[in-house]
């Protein structure tokens, strides 16, 4: 039975539906194409009381997590939905093929911020595709945007996880990237996309075109952007560079103002390549660092802007770099974006 004070909270809180369905119509209901609505249900976990949240930490199954409310239908997209390349079953037991030094700490940081954003009311996901486009062609479904709010205003970035074109290892090589990017005022975006190189491409391209379309909505500056990329992922940032998003089936757009890419063997280049910072492990025994060198030297003697880091003794996949020698990285490379932003 209803008390008194439980008939106000229910009323209050239709209140509150009510209002914040009318302020997405307002903000989101427009723009070439449509951007994700938040559900009932997933409002109503964001404006649940504080009893009702929880906090994660390294012993919570993953399962729990893809499975909480505040995530909707798309908690399944923060693990690679193809688990042949996982092994664990708690965030701290984390595994991701071809990836190392991932942080268990890292890892639950990503998930309590965007679980405490969802839940404050904020939109953390975005289709990409429309539900037409995705039916016509399911592999679609598992495709999307992550979004770490920065600034207001502030310029955005994409991050493009590796992982062979056969899963995307967000995990270690695209949301920490994001959430440290966010943290410095930038407005980051962690792309999930479709394994295949070509396919990883045309969903990058779609996603800055969705992100230049829906830029006054999401409070982006559209200028000077970059692509950040590991592996597999700083492939398709330095392909979007080279040949711009239209190449791919995207909009006629600007090419990002600098690419950020860490262990590829990516050898190919054009002659108005973005600025490109790049950084590899010395052990890596899947991207030699000297191929790298080798692509970088090339498109600096264009005159094109480049700046090369190699790190004695790591392998491939060491993500932003926490407890190794290359643990600042991150800080070096926001430096080399923000000197093409003054150019």
């Amino acid at each position: 039975m209803f008390t008194d004070r439980g008939i106000l909270r229910i009323g209050i809180k239709a209140i509150l539906i009510a209002g914040i369905l009318v302020l997405l119509m307002v903000l989101f209901g427009c723009g070439e194409q449509e951007m994700k609505q938040v559900d009932n249900e997933t409002i109503l976990s964001a404006i649940s009381s504080d009893e009702e949240k929880v906090t994660f930490d390294v012993t919570t199954p993953i399962a729990d997590v893809i499975s909480a409310p505040a995530f909707g239908d798309y908690g399944n997209l923060l693990f690679p939905v193809d688990n042949g390349y996982t092994s664990g079953d708690t965030l701290g037991e984390l595994q991701l093929t071809w990836y190392n030094y991932i942080n268990p700490q890292t890892t639950v940081e990503i998930i309590n911020t965007l679980y405490d954003r969802a839940c404050a009311g904020e939109t953390i996901f975005y289709d990409i595709y429309s539900e037409e486009e995705k039916a016509a062609d399911p592999d679609k479904e598992n495709t999307g945007l992550f979004f770490f709010k920065g600034e207001p205003g502030e310029k955005f970035a994409v991050c493009n996880a590796g992982g062979g074109f056969a899963y995307v290892g967000a995990m270690q090589d695209s949301f920490p990237h994001a959430l440290e990017l966010s943290k410095k005022g930038y407005n980051a975006f962690a792309l999930i996309y479709r394994p295949g190189a070509q396919t990883a491409c045309e969903d990058l391209a779609r996603a800055i075109t969705f992100i230049f379309d829906h830029a006054e909505e999401l409070e982006v500056d559209t200028g000077c952007y970059s692509l950040w990329g590991g592996s597999a992922g700083a492939r398709m940032a330095a392909w979007l560079g080279s040949y711009g998003p239209a190449a791919f089936g995207g909009d006629k757009l600007p090419r990002p103002g600098t690419v950020i890419m860490q262990y590829t063997s990516h050898s190919e280049y054009a002659e108005n390549d973005p600025p490109t910072y790049a950084c590899v492990g010395e052990q890596d025994w899947i991207a030699n660092w000297h191929t790298m060198q080798r692509r970088l030297d090339a498109m600096n003697a264009l005159g094109i802007d480049t700046e090369f880091h190699h790190y004695p003794g790591l392998p491939h996949g060491f993500g932003i770099g926490t407890g190794t020698v290359a643990e600042g990285w991150l800080d070096e490379a926001v430096a080399f974006w923000e000197k093409q932003m003054e150019e």
